[in-house]
C-alpha cells in the first residue's frame, strides 16, 4: 500500500476512525457482544437503548462521576452520525420504529482486535487439508481432458474402496479430540465471518440502490436512457464473481435437502461433549438463510425503484398532455373574443377546386324492414347449452393446495403440486395456477428450461360435434419451468 492510500484511509475510514475513539472499549464491547457474538440482526431502537441502558449502568458504578454520562439515545445518535458509521440507521418495510444494524465498518474492526487475543490454540493441520483439498478442486475442476479427469475420478474411487474394506473389517481410525476442536474452530470461524461478508455484500447492493435512487431523483432526459444504464448496470452486478458466487450460495440454502442435511450435522456437533460446541452456532444456517434474505429484499427494492419511477414518468406525460390540451382551449378562446388584426398564416396558400359534377348524384335507397323478432319454430332449435357449459376454476382452492404442500420460505415446481392435487378442469385450471396473484405466493417462469403436466380430460367434451366415443384421456402440456415461491 501507498502512503497516501493508507492517509486516506487513516482519515475516512469508520473502522479506523472507531479505533481512534475515545469510547471504543465500549462501542466494541457493547455492539460486538450484541450484533457479532449473539448473533442478533436489526434491532429496534427500544430494544437496544434498554440493553445499552444496562451495560450504561453496570460501568457506570460511580453516581457522581459516570465514566459514560451520556443517555443511550445519545450514544446511539452519535454512532450511526455519518461522522461514525458504526451503525446503520433505518426504518425496515412495514414498521415505523427506527431500527439499528452494525456496518461491514465495525465488523472489520471487532474481528481485527479480537485477533490481538492470544489464543489458547492454534490449528494448522485442518487449514493444510483444506488448502490442499482446494487446490485440488481448482486443478481438477479446470481440467478438460476426459481421460484426466477419469484417472483423478477412479483414484477417489480406488480410496473409498479401501476404506470401505477397512470399515468393513473392523479397522476405525475416528479423529482425536485435537483434530475434532481444531475443525470445530475452524467452521466456528468460518461461519461468523460468512454472516460479516454478508453484511458487507448487503452494503454494496444498498450502495447501488442508492446511487439508483440519485439518478432518478436527478434525470431530466429520457426515461428508455436511464432504464437502459440501471438494468446494464444491475446486470453487471449479478454477472459479476460476487454476484455469481452470492447467487450460488443462496440456491444452495434454498434446498430442502440441504438444509436438512445441515441441521443434522449441526445437531450431532452439538452433542458432542469433546468439543464443548457454541450453542448459538446451532441455529447459525438460519442467520445465513435472514442475511441472505435481507440483501435480496434489497435488490428487489431496486427493482421497485424502476417500477415506481415508470409510474411516475407516464403520469407526468399524462400531466403534460392535458396541459398542452388545456393551452390550446385558452388560446382558442383568447383568438375568438380578439381575433388577430393580420389575419391567419397559412403553410400553403391556395384554396382547392372542385367541380359540381364530381359529385356523385343522390341515390335513393329503399327502405330496410328491420325484425328483430325471432320465428317461433327457429327459437325452439336454439341450442343454449354453450351458455351453461361455463367453467370456473376457484383460485383460492389452488392456494390452499399450494400452501399445504410448500412451507413459508420455501420453493417447489408446479410439476410436484400438480402430481400431489391432480388438474381436474383442464388446461383452464394450469392458466389458473399461472395467473394466482396472492402476497405471500409468487408464480416464476424459466424460459431456459421446459417441465411437462399432465392431466385427464374428457373426450366427449373435446369434441366439437358433442357425438365422440367418450371417456377419459390423459392430455399433456409442455409448459416453461414453473416455480411456485410462498414468502
Amino acid at each position: 500500500m501507498e502512503h497516501q492510500e493508507i492517509e486516506t484511509l487513516r482519515e475516512r475510514h469508520s473502522a479506523w476512525r472507531l479505533l481512534r475513539a475515545g469510547n471504543v472499549s465500549l462501542v466494541l464491547g457493547f455492539l460486538g457482544r450484541h450484533f457479532v457474538e449473539e448473533n442478533h440482526g436489526a434491532t429496534s431502537a427500544s430494544v437496544l437503548a434498554a440493553t445499552l441502558d444496562d451495560e450504561l449502568y453496570a460501568l457506570n458504578t460511580d453516581p457522581e462521576r459516570p465514566r459514560y454520562p451520556k443517555s443511550p439515545t445519545e450514544y446511539l445518535d452519535d454512532w450511526s452520525a455519518d461522522t461514525a458509521g458504526w451503525l446503520r440507521r433505518f426504518y425496515p418495510l412495514g414498521s415505523d420504529e427506527i431500527h439499528y444494524d452494525a456496518t461491514p465498518a465495525f465488523e472489520k474492526a471487532y474481528a481485527w482486535v479480537a485477533g490481538l487475543r492470544v489464543r489458547p490454540f492454534v490449528g494448522t493441520e485442518s487449514r493444510l487439508q483444506t488448502v490442499v483439498e482446494l487446490l485440488r478442486q481448482i486443478v481438477h475442476g479446470a481440467e478438460t481432458d476426459p481421460q484426466a479427469r477419469l484417472a483423478e475420478l477412479q483414484r477417489r474411487r480406488e480410496l473409498i474402496d479401501a476404506e470401505i474394506e477397512a470399515v468393513t473389517a473392523g479397522e476405525i481410525e475416528p479423529l482425536g479430540g485435537t483434530a475434532l476442536r481444531e475443525r470445530y474452530h475452524q467452521f466456528a470461524g468460518t461461519a461468523r465471518e460468512l454472516l460479516a461478508d454478508f453484511r458487507e455484500v448487503e452494503e454494496n447492493f444498498r450502495a447501488l440502490d442508492r446511487s439508483a435512487r440519485e439518478r432518478i431523483a436527478s434525470w431530466s432526459g429520457g426515461k428508455g436512457e436511464l432504464l437502459a444504464d440501471l438494468v446494464g448496470t444491475r446486470a453487471v452486478i449479478d454477472g459479476s464473481d460476487q454476484g455469481r458466487s452470492f447467487q450460488a450460495f443462496y440456491d444452495f440454502l434454498l434446498s430442502e435437502a440441504r438444509q436438512a442435511e445441515l441441521s443434522d450435522l449441526l445437531d450431532r456437533v452439538q452433542t458432542m461433549d469433546s468439543l464443548a460446541p457454541d450453542r448459538r452456532l446451532r441455529t447459525v444456517h438460519h442467520d445465513w438463510s435472514d442475511a441472505a434474505e435481507r440483501t435480496q429484499q434489497t435488490v428487489r427494492q431496486i427493482s421497485e425503484q424502476l417500477r415506481r419511477f415508470l409510474d411516475d414518468q407516464v403520469w407526468l406525460e399524462n400531466r403534460r398532455v392535458l396541459d398542452l390540451v388545456r393551452a390550446v382551449e385558452a388560446a382558442a378562446l383568447a383568438c375568438r373574443d380578439a381575433p388577430p388584426g393580420i389575419g391567419m398564416e397559412v403553410d400553403e396558400p391556395g384554396i382547392a377546386i372542385a367541380l359540381p359534377f364530381e359529385r356523385p348524384l343522390y341515390d335513393a335507397r329503399p327502405a330496410t324492414r328491420v325484425d328483430s323478432l325471432i320465428d317461433p319454430d327457429a327459437e325452439a332449435d336454439v341450442d343454449v347449452a354453450a351458455l351453461f357449459a361455463q367453467t370456473f376454476v376457484d383460485q383460492a382452492r389452488l392456494a390452499t393446495h399450494i400452501r399445504t404442500v410448500v412451507p413459508p420460505r420455501s420453493t417447489a415446481l408446479l410439476s410436484d403440486i400438480v402430481e400431489l392435487y391432480p388438474i381436474t378442469q383442464g388446461a383452464a385450471e394450469i392458466v389458473a395456477y399461472l395467473a394466482l396473484n396472492e402476497d405471500d405466493l409468487t408464480v416464476a417462469m424459466d424460459e431456459n428450461d421446459q417441465m411437462l403436466l399432465e392431466y385427464v380430460a374428457d373426450d366427449a367434451a373435446d369434441d366439437e360435434t358433442g357425438e365422440g366415443e367418450g371417456g377419459d384421456r390423459v392430455r399433456r402440456v409442455r409448459l416453461p419451468k414453473v416455480t411456485v415461491t410462498r414468502r
